[in-house]
């Protein structure tokens, strides 16, 4: 559909930037999905899933998470040094 519409263009520039998104209608596309998609989440959060919390807790498999390696890494840890050590 066509329509004439007056956007900000820093704003769109931004979204532009944001989003990668080639074309102003496509930045402008990307966005009013984006907050359709935020909308029926908060719809979906206020409402929930219809699971009590001691029913949500038992849909949960605690052993769906690895346990750490030694030398493996978490997502905040720093990884050790390459090469040799450093002599000083």
């Amino acid at each position: 559909m066509k329509m004439t519409m007056h956007i900000d263009e820093d704003v769109l520039a931004r979204v532009m930037k944001i989003t990668g998104a080639k074309t102003k209608t496509a930045a402008v596309e990307t966005a009013l999905n984006e907050m359709a998609r935020r909308h029926k989440m908060k719809e979906l959060f206020s409402t929930g899933l219809g699971f009590t919390p001691d029913e949500l807790r038992a849909a949960l498999d605690p052993n769906s998470y690895p346990e750490p390696t030694p030398g493996g890494l978490m997502a905040a840890e720093d990884p050790a040094p390459y090469g040799k050590p450093d002599p000083a």
